[in-house]
């Protein structure tokens, strides 16, 4: 026959405690964890903080270089104006002063194409003045035809050396002298129309062609690189 033990329950002072141990040590878990949760959130607010600055830090530095490049290209530009507009005026200057000769020059070779190109068309008429006629000729082919009189003025003096050397083309028209005209100088007058057949408004157009010539060469140099 088995034999049974008597059990002996522990008193109840032990388990009260027990228990009150472990209430304990509940209240210090909890505890903890609220000092461990207010310390993570004082730390995280502290690196959060530091992170913050840093980032701003480098942000504001970052800004603060784009506009000193800024400031000190805009101020470099200045000045570099200011330097510029010596030298701006300087070259306007020579370049004013080199067209101005150039114009100069190039009056001077028309002055001189046009002095020497009167002395020989007067040579020439004083030896053949009847050329005019031939200059009333070229006038009369380009203006309306006419059945009205024709009617040529003429300087004195080379009207009656023309009609000496040839009275048969001066019969051709009405030769009429006129004294405020130069020797070379005619005009010619046909019914309404009236047009100058001289050398001299010729002349004066073929000195223009010369001039304008003379202008496009030195555009045209101008124009051309210079190595």
């Amino acid at each position: 026959m088995k034999q049974f033990r008597p059990y002996r329950f522990p008193p109840l002072a032990q388990f009260k405690a027990a228990s009150e141990r472990s209430a304990g040590s509940e209240d210090q878990w909890q505890l903890a964890v609220s000092e461990g949760f207010a310390q993570g959130q004082e730390d995280g607010y502290e690196l959060g903080l530091e992170r913050g600055r840093q980032d701003g830090l480098a942000a504001g530095r970052a800004d603060g270089l784009q506009q000193g490049r800024e400031e000190g290209r805009r101020e470099t530009l200045v000045s570099f104006d200011s330097l510029a507009q010596p030298v701006d005026a300087i070259l306007a200057g020579l370049k004013k002063i080199k067209s101005d000769y150039r114009d100069a020059q190039r009056k001077e070779v028309v002055d001189l194409v046009a002095k020497v190109a009167r002395q020989v068309i007067r040579a020439e008429l004083a030896l053949q003045p009847v050329q005019l006629l031939a200059l009333v000729d070229e006038t009369l082919a380009a203006m309306p035809p006419t059945r009205d009189e024709i009617e040529v003025f003429l300087n004195p003096e080379e009207l009656q050396r023309i009609k000496e050397l040839d009275p048969k083309r001066a019969s051709r028209w009405t030769l009429i002298p006129d004294s405020r005209l130069d020797m070379g100088e005619c005009r010619v007058k046909a019914g309404d129309h009236e047009a100058d057949a001289g050398c001299q408004q010729r002349l004066t157009a073929c000195m223009e062609q010369v001039s304008e010539q003379l202008q496009n060469a030195a555009e045209l140099q101008d124009e051309e690189p210079t190595s």
